[in-house]
């Protein structure tokens, strides 16, 4: 192990804790991002160059999910990552010190507007189907830290990113740990680091290829020059959400019976410029300047990879 996690995570929803039973391999790779961020597009690529095709797969069965609570026993998805003989790669929305790092295992961590992921956050929280909000409900009641069922997101956009903005434990779900200001500081202050690569949501709208190709350097994955342009158009948001039962079919479950299409709702930037309120706008605005370096406010909102080789 190069270290140990730095400190201990526990929001309603993720828990650092069960990463403890994780037993590495020397490839594998870890997709770590705070919420609404790109994480299950990410997955998609790194399972069409690991698996090398364009065939969709269940991502939640090829690419395990340890510190989602909801998930039930911890050791059902150990067991299935044991019994994976592909190269795996792993999901999390853990800040970077929250996780153990072992030698060779690398980090994928895509990053968003904070903007746009609070307006994809809120449609992924408001749309839950009744059954997923009774488990949410059971997890926060039988947990000491909370205690009380696991509140539910305000109708209005406006009203839930003011207190997004406002509230870290709630942007957290809980622990302020798991915020969006803390998450990405974490992995902004690992940029540098052979095992970490940071990958924008704007990159990724902008040059598709450029940045599978840069995601498939990084691992040492061989692609044959042939097959990439059918690589690239299924990672396009359109394909997917066609592909969406197939890529997540447990959304069903959690969402209800058309939780693919709600899952892949948009896709879109910039809806939260008519959605929030100007003071809410400015608020975050004087957060990200307080909290974030310049170089990361500016990465953060406008992507590019040049900005964080600063």
């Amino acid at each position: 192990m190069k270290r140990a996690p730095l400190r201990e995570v526990r929001s309603r929803v993720f828990d650092s804790r069960r990463w403890d039973g994780y037993r590495p391999r020397s490839d594998d790779i870890i997709i770590a991002t705070y919420s609404k961020c790109g994480t299950t597009w990410m997955q998609r690529i790194v399972s069409m160059l690991v698996f090398r095709s364009a065939e969709p797969q269940s991502l939640w069965e090829v690419s395990p999910w340890p510190d989602m609570r909801l998930f039930g026993p911890i050791e059902e998805t150990l067991e299935r990552a044991e019994a994976q003989t592909h190269r795996r790669f792993f999901k999390s929305h853990l800040p970077y010190d929250a996780l153990p790092v072992y030698e060779g295992v690398k980090f994928i961590h895509v990053a968003r507007d904070g903007r746009d992921a609070a307006m994809s956050f809120h449609n992924h929280l408001l749309n839950f189907a009744p059954e997923t909000f009774e488990g949410l409900d059971a997890i926060s009641l039988a947990d000491p830290k909370f205690g009380d069922p696991f509140p539910r997101a305000a109708a209005d956009p406006a009203e839930f990113f003011h207190e997004w903005v406002t509230d870290e434990v709630s942007n957290g779900q809980g622990d302020a740990g798991a915020s969006y200001f803390h998450v990405e500081n974490s992995y902004w202050e690992a940029r540098h680091e052979t095992n970490m690569l940071l990958v924008h949501y704007a990159d990724l709208k902008r040059d598709r290829e450029a940045e599978m190709r840069r995601v498939a350097e990084f691992l040492a994955i061989d692609i044959d020059e042939a097959a990439w342009p059918e690589l690239v158009e299924a990672a396009g948001f359109d394909a997917m959400k066609r592909q969406g039962n197939d890529l997540i079919p447990m959304a069903a479950a959690i969402w209800g019976a058309d939780g693919a299409d709600r899952f892949f709702h948009k896709g879109m930037s910039g809806r939260w410029q008519t959605a929030f309120s100007a003071a809410d706008l400015d608020r975050y605005r004087h957060k990200v300047g307080e909290r974030f370096p310049a170089e990361l406010s500016q990465w953060l909102e406008n992507g590019s990879r040049e900005t964080q080789r600063a």
